[in-house]
């Protein structure tokens, strides 16, 4: 640091109560050349802080995720995002997950239509296997419904890929294990 940041960096420690890891993520920032503003508040936890940094190194805008209500994982999907030019205002919201976020994020770089899955309402696992089977080009508006679970939504994808009719196990009644019954007995007879 030079003598400026070093000044600037002792007032900070002097005037705010932060813990050893926020007081990093500031050394690094004015080390670093970006404006520690944006992220100097106790409101913000150090990983926090340093998603916000790493966003202002990468020159991306901070302002979509740059706020307390977010968790540090969830901030690091939109930096993510933002990073790879995606519309994060799709997802940049505190009620979905970071693992719903990076589900979300994964299908946009892959330009396949979210919009079957970018639901706060469908965990993360049935997220993936419905971004999966956008990825594979089956029907997925056969099984991206809420009341099938991620096991059971796996087995109708694996099922649709393998070219099967899986009516005989579309049902959510159905366990999974008795759905990958019934696809390996209807794959054996195909």
């Amino acid at each position: 640091m030079n003598e400026e940041q070093e000044k600037i960096y002792n007032e900070i420690a002097f005037e705010y109560n932060f813990n050893e890891g926020q007081l990093y993520q500031i050394r690094s920032g004015l080390i670093n050349g970006v404006d520690i503003s944006s992220y100097l508040s106790s409101d913000f936890k150090e990983e926090q802080m340093k998603q916000i940094r790493l966003g202002l190194e990468q020159g991306v805008d901070i302002s979509l995720y740059a706020r307390p209500e977010f968790y540090w994982t969830q901030m690091l999907q939109i930096r993510l995002g933002l990073k790879n030019k995606v519309e994060v205002s799709i997802y940049a919201k505190s009620e979905f997950v970071a693992n719903q976020m990076s589900e979300i994020r994964w299908g946009l770089q892959k330009d396949l239509d979210i919009s079957w899955y970018a639901k706060p309402d469908f965990n993360p696992a049935q997220m993936f296997q419905i971004r999966l089977g956008l990825e594979s080009k089956v029907d997925v508006s056969i099984y991206a419904q809420l009341d099938f679970n991620y096991s059971q939504m796996q087995e109708i994808r694996f099922g649709l890929e393998k070219g099967l009719d899986v009516s005989p196990y579309l049902n959510p009644s159905i366990g999974w294990k008795e759905m990958q019954s019934i696809r390996k007995k209807l794959w054996s007879k195909k």
